[in-house]
């Protein structure tokens, strides 16, 4: 991050701290410890800076992974930023059809701004390109569809695909299992989990007959529990303590070892840029570290860093996928979805070899 960025932030977090209303609608902040965004006055306690992320437009929160905070209700501000005006237009539009995909003229006709400087502010503000960002409606609105009960062949066409060898060629990479079985929330799907007792805390283990799907941490099994059960609502989940033990003897050994567990099979939904994050990741050496703008570099895309945060923030399987490897671009850990405290303990651990 350069210096000019550094210093935007620390602005935008003083004005955070201050519950600043000027600032109301000029830009929002995030929490990663709880997944809610809120306009800088919101009168809610204030969170460590750490677990802080900023956000020029409610679409590229939402679009993180976000939902606004229902005390200070973000999205009830009415900004004419022309920027955020643009970014509001331009994910209406996309989100609005059910076949066709705009093309970047079309949204530049439809809001006036030239293709060159659309494609430029809305990557810049949301992380993708619009067609990346499309791309990703019409998979959520594929997804959707398949947990409503809509069929294969429905959801196919009614979420835009013109045909099932484009659907089926990548389904795999961001679905983890075929179309036929994420119908429903994985119905067909059958996963078999185990909780155990780790240094750092309870670890849960949830995998299908492809591999790993879930790999969590947290102080209760139940609650860790009840994550795998609202990523798979209706898939077959069942205990399997020892057919999972292998696996399982396999990553706690790792912390004591710190060895790579790269030759462990994975069963994980994901985006196709998401799946090379996260293989990324796993290129990592134990021990060491990369700033998500290096990941971002690896990957041919230099501007990417804050999509690289994204989908470590969205890694379904800790360890197993390295993300606690990636840090900011000043060295700091940010944050974790399993608390910063565990991504600290991890690192330490691969240091010393403990």
């Amino acid at each position: 991050m350069s210096n000019i960025q550094n210093h935007d932030e620390n602005e935008r977090w003083d004005r955070v701290i201050a519950r600043d209303s000027s600032a109301d609608g000029t830009f929002f902040f995030g929490v990663a410890t709880t997944g809610i965004y809120c306009r800088p006055s919101c009168p809610a306690r204030r969170p460590k800076r750490e677990n802080i992320r900023f956000f020029d437009a409610v679409e590229a929160a939402r679009h993180d992974g976000f939902r606004a905070c229902l005390r200070c209700k973000p999205d009830a501000l009415d900004s004419s930023s022309p920027d955020q005006v643009m970014i509001r237009t331009v994910c209406q539009l996309i989100s609005d059809v059910d076949t066709h995909l705009p093309t970047l003229e079309e949204l530049s006709d439809a809001t006036g701004v030239s293709p060159s400087h659309l494609q430029r502010r809305f990557k810049a503000i949301m992380g993708v390109s619009p067609r990346s960002y499309a791309d990703e409606k019409r998979r959520q609105r594929f997804r959707t569809m398949l947990r409503d009960g809509d069929g294969v062949a429905g959801a196919l066409y009614g979420a835009g695909y013109g045909s099932s060898s484009r659907l089926y060629e990548s389904a795999d990479t961001w679905l983890g299992m075929t179309p036929a079985s994420y119908a429903k929330g994985g119905k067909g799907a059958v996963m078999r989990y185990t909780a155990t007792e780790t240094p750092l805390g309870r670890m849960i283990v949830a995998a299908t007959d492809r591999g790993i799907s879930f790999l969590g941490f947290g102080d209760d099994d139940a609650d860790l529990l009840s994550e795998l059960h609202h990523d798979f609502p209706e898939a077959d989940i069942a205990a399997d303590d020892q057919g999972l033990r292998d696996c399982v003897d396999i990553i706690v050994a790792n912390f004591d070892s710190h060895s790579a567990q790269s030759g462990l099979p994975l069963d994980v939904l994901g985006t196709a840029f998401q799946a090379k994050v996260w293989q990324a990741l796993r290129d990592i050496p134990p021990g060491e570290t990369r700033t998500y703008g290096e990941i971002a570099a690896k990957l041919g895309k230099p501007k990417a860093a804050r999509a690289v945060g994204r989908a470590c923030a969205t890694n379904p399987v800790s360890l197993v996928v390295p993300c606690h490897r990636a840090i900011g671009s000043n060295g700091s850990l940010t944050g974790y979805r399993w608390g910063v405290k565990r991504k600290r303990e991890l690192l330490a651990r691969e240091k010393t070899g403990k």
